[in-house]
């Protein structure tokens, strides 16, 4: 804290400009108005239930790869993330690699989607999507980019398809969940998951991220505020943390049995790695994957450390696996000015080289 030595005069100063900042920062909040989710000209191609199949458009960039991209984004956060603002876009980025990008938005579940199942999602929507993409492009395989537990859906869904995905890439995507760096594991494994959905039905979107939000509770809800002031007198870096802030507490709750089987198969069981997952009475082997295998993780990530991602290598039965280590963190490998010129190309580079 800064020390003014007993100096009045200086101190009355520091509050006038702080007062003086504060003042033009409310003006520069009113003005930032309503938020977009997502900047990057698209096109609605299917839509199915809550879901809706974006297909990616721009004027100023050149498609090189001719089998297009579908990302599947995980269900406990918009998928937005992924194209939140002009200069920090993994869409466009990828688009400007040469991508023919397509993505999933889940939208929101609600009390219809209760009985939804990990089969109805993977087998169902994702094959579906996959699907319109071989008849719309001609052709027998599509690239999968998978990202947190859109990654882990991925993998499931390359697994029970090998027929249908050319090439695989995960970002940040979870697949020993035991690690001893696994906070979020750590906390889940004493939970009686079938009292919580069989009480509450869907989960809630606020409840989940007040979790998350609660690993780094100095970082993510404090500090981060107090940084505020120092762009209160900043139009453009002000908008930024608005579109960040939109994003975070815009969570979607979630499909009950989905929740059910994902948090009980996977965080506190580990069968991802065990063999033992099943879904829609068939079994997923991890060694079953031989295709092409990009995995992507941050070095920095607090919802999944490293090691919990880069233990693919050892399970999957692919020759041609390939990591690239981001240094950075979970949400800083989509929106930093150094993930931007790094992962998006290192991922078209890849994919047009497979």
């Amino acid at each position: 804290m800064r020390q003014f030595q007993n100096d009045p005069e200086e101190m009355l100063n520091e509050v006038s400009s702080l007062n003086k900042k504060i003042t033009e920062g409310f003006g520069n909040l009113m003005d930032v108005g309503e938020i977009s989710s997502g900047v990057t000209p698209h096109e609605t191609i299917y839509e199915e239930d809550k879901l809706r199949l974006f297909h990616y458009q721009s004027a100023d960039t050149e498609q090189k790869n001719s089998v297009p991209l579908l990302i599947v984004y995980a269900l406990v956060n918009r998928p937005y993330m992924a194209d939140i603002q002009e200069n920090r876009s993994t869409v466009k980025g990828l688009m400007d690699a040469g991508q023919d990008v397509y993505l999933i938005d889940w939208g929101y579940a609600d009390e219809a989607d209760h009985y939804l199942t990990m089969d109805d999602y993977i087998n169902g929507y994702i094959d579906r999507c996959v699907d319109i993409l071989r008849e719309r492009h001609n052709i027998e395989k599509v690239n999968l980019l998978g990202i947190c537990q859109g990654g882990t859906f991925s993998l499931c869904y390359s697994a029970m398809h090998p027929d249908k995905v050319r090439n695989l890439v995960t970002m940040v995507t979870p697949v020993d969940f035991h690690t001893p760096d696994n906070m979020l594991s750590h906390w889940v494994q004493n939970i009686d998951i079938d009292l919580l959905v069989d009480t509450l039905g869907n989960i809630s979107g606020d409840m989940l991220n007040s979790t998350f939000l609660n690993m780094k509770p100095y970082e993510l809800m404090g500090q981060k505020y107090l940084g505020v002031l120092d762009i209160l007198d900043r139009p453009d870096a002000l908008e930024s943390f608005m579109r960040m802030e939109q994003w975070i507490f815009d969570s979607p709750d979630q499909a009950a049995e989905t929740f059910r089987q994902f948090i009980k198969d996977f965080f506190q069981d580990n069968k991802l790695i065990r063999g033992e997952v099943e879904i829609g009475g068939q079994g997923i082997d991890l060694a079953s994957l031989t295709l092409p295998i990009l995995n992507i993780y941050a070095e920095q990530d607090h919802l999944v450390p490293p090691a919990a991602s880069k233990a693919l290598k050892q399970y999957v039965g692919s020759d041609d696996y390939s990591e690239i280590s981001f240094p950075g963190g979970h949400i800083g490998i989509y929106v930093s000015g150094k993930a931007q010129k790094m992962v998006p190309p290192e991922i078209g580079s890849w994919l047009s080289a497979h």
